[in-house]
């Protein structure tokens, strides 16, 4: 069977968290800037398909490539990571510190932060031809597409600066839902065994974060970067108030709470069961054929 069960997950999930914490830096930021990369071509990609086709939805069927890529080839995102360290720090797994998981952390971002920033450079280099052009000029191809990527950098900065604190508790809320699928899409990795199984499972989750707008911190280190860069009328400053610090505040409390506390609480800690259903556990009929 290439399903595990839930019992069975929980400790992967737990070994894997160990794993995180006890690797080097440099294969820390390696595997960071890789998944970062993908993750962000694919949203880059995304946002292509949105504007192409003029359906919202295709964009969100198609963003799952990114993430299903970096997961099957052992890349770590800041969102995945938010769960998987404190779950082994929870487990009491040897060597494994608050002050690790902090440094696995801020490994993670700067890594991904790298890898986004990477591909905003690139995207903006094309879009813009080597930065000979902008996006307003007369007979770019790339006019439409770039006037979307600097739309959703306003619109989800500006537009919630706009509301004072109502607006960052709604990117702080946004990011919570977010992490929620994106953890479960991490949990997917190791819900099945075999690739087919693995991609559909991680899939799933990330079609509805994706489809519903919610805030990744991850991928918003590429659509605001790109967004400055193609021209947009918002700062790095209101990038990093008004959606990164919420965002990254959200994903972790979304993550750890919605997914790894429920995993960790239910399947790795199971409370005893009660006495009535020990009892007819005791003295269930053996089944036929036993």
């Amino acid at each position: 069977m290439t399903y595990v069960k839930p019992p069975e997950l929980a400790v992967a999930l737990v070994d894997a968290g160990a794993s995180k914490i006890h690797m080097s830096t440099r294969d820390t930021l390696v595997r960071a800037y890789m998944a970062g990369a993908l993750l962000t071509l694919a949203a880059a990609f995304a946002v292509k398909m949105t504007v192409d086709t003029g359906l919202p939805i295709v964009g969100a069927l198609l963003f799952p490539i990114g993430f299903a890529l970096l997961y099957l080839l052992g890349y770590d995102l800041l969102t995945g990571v938010f769960v998987l360290g404190p779950l082994a720090w929870l487990a009491k797994r040897p060597g494994v510190t608050i002050g690790g998981v902090l440094r696995n952390w801020g490994l993670v971002f700067l890594g991904n932060f790298a890898g986004a920033l990477t591909v905003a450079v690139l995207v903006t280099t094309f879009v813009t031809y080597g930065f000979d052009t902008t996006i307003q000029d007369a007979g770019n191809q790339f006019a439409a597409y770039g006037q979307k990527l600097a739309e959703i950098g306003s619109d989800r900065t500006l537009g919630y600066e706009a509301h004072g604190a109502n607006g960052w508790l709604a990117v702080f809320v946004r990011g919570m839902l977010c992490n929620w699928m994106v953890s479960t899409g991490v949990v997917g990795a190791l819900l099945a065994r075999d690739v087919l199984g693995k991609v559909v499972v991680m899939w799933l989750p990330i079609l509805l974060f994706f489809a519903m707008g919610f805030e990744h911190s991850v991928v918003n280190m590429f659509l605001f970067p790109v967004g400055i860069l193609l021209g947009a009328d918002f700062t790095w400053a209101d990038y990093f108030l008004w959606n990164e610090i919420p965002t990254v505040l959200g994903n972790l409390v979304g993550g750890l709470f919605f997914t790894g506390a429920a995993i960790y609480l239910t399947h790795y800690r199971t409370a005893p069961k009660t006495a009535v259903e020990s009892e007819m556990t005791v003295g269930a009929a053996p089944t036929p054929g036993a």
